[in-house]
């Protein structure tokens, strides 16, 4: 493709030089006392091989230098350059006009030096104020970042984690209606879940998998929106920092199941809505006295105890309990223990 373009390039100099050439040997025939026809004739043959030979280097050549220059010249470099040409061709135009009034020749040579010069002094000063430039277009951007977010802002949204995704409850609870607030995943939420459902490990991609399958249950079936956005926090490149980052900026809560960004969060301000910690506000509560049905199914870390769980995952631990394993039996509230771990319910037959 490259030598189709010399060639016709070439092509089209050599016809434009032979016409030129010739005219200039027919106009310079009689100063000679030479024929028309043969000068013409000969002159055309001396600018077909100057239009064959120079052709490309006063056209494709240049063309080339300069567009290899223009690919690799930093984007502020190029606007400078634009920016000095336009304010400068502006101004030798407003110029022109009294220019216009000069004698002659200066009435002809003035606006074009008006306007080259003009033009190189305006390059010439933007392009010795680039670090504004930059300082300018790093503002439009960051104004425009901020103007995403004071819009996110201005609605209420729940960042999710990736933990509390792949739990899969947030989808039930979502179809409850407890949840007003819109679902916010950001995109290097869902690239951490993707690196997840493409694990070498079976279980963590089966777990990555099945947060894919939450999302799509959640924009799909959930009665509450469920966004991904683009927003994101270029100052730190950690996932959780990011979160944490980004709610900051939205003024908005961050749903986890993940104790050390709960801490971190709630260090930095971050609202935080723990999954668990509801799960262990709705369970059943129970006052000493009151009766349960429970079933034991196994033994209990002390002697003669048996165990059994309520319908809510809660531990009831039976006294005297180790000969009713398999029975469903009533039992007596004694004492009930709030644990890191859950509720538990000491009870005897």
């Amino acid at each position: 493709m490259q030598l189709s373009t010399d060639f016709i390039f070439r092509i089209i100099g050599a016809v434009i030089f032979t016409v030129a050439v010739s005219l200039l040997g027919i106009q310079l025939a009689p100063a000679f006392d030479g024929d028309p026809e043969t000068f013409g004739l000969i002159f055309g043959l001396i600018g077909f091989l100057f239009g064959i030979i120079l052709t490309p280097y006063i056209t494709i050549y240049p063309l080339r230098r300069i567009s290899g220059r223009l690919s690799n010249m930093a984007p502020e470099h190029l606007v400078a350059i634009i920016a000095g040409i336009f304010l400068g061709l502006m101004a030798a135009a407003l110029l022109s006009l009294p220019l216009g009034f000069l004698p002659s020749p200066f009435r002809q040579i003035m606006p074009l030096a008006t306007a080259v010069i003009f033009c190189y002094l305006s390059v010439v000063i933007l392009m010795s104020r680039q670090k504004d430039l930059r300082s300018l277009f790093r503002g439009f951007r960051n104004s425009e970042t901020n103007g995403k977010m004071q819009d996110a802002a201005n609605e209420t949204y729940i960042l999710l984690d990736t933990s509390v995704i792949i739990d899969g409850r947030i989808a039930d609870i979502s179809k409850t209606g407890f949840i007003r607030a819109t679902l916010l995943v950001p995109n290097f939420i869902l690239l951490e879940l993707q690196h997840i459902a493409d694990s070498a490990d079976p279980l963590r991609r089966g777990r990555g998998r099945l947060g894919l399958e939450v999302l799509s249950t959640l924009q799909n079936e959930a009665p509450i929106p469920t966004r991904i956005t683009d927003m994101d926090v270029s100052e730190v490149r950690d996932a959780d920092s990011k979160l944490v980052s980004l709610a900051r900026h939205l003024h908005c809560p961050i749903m986890t199941n993940d104790y050390n960004l709960n801490r971190v969060a709630e260090l930095q301000g971050v609202s935080v809505l723990n999954i668990n910690d509801l799960a262990n506000a709705v369970k059943v509560t129970c006052l000493p006295g009151e009766e349960l049905m429970v079933k034991v199914i196994q033994e209990g870390r002390e002697s003669n105890q048996g165990v059994g769980f309520l319908e809510d995952g809660t531990m009831v631990v039976v006294e005297n309990g180790i000969g009713l394993i398999d029975k469903r039996l009533s039992v007596t509230v004694t004492k009930v223990l709030q644990t890191s771990a859950g509720r538990m319910i000491f009870a005897k037959p």
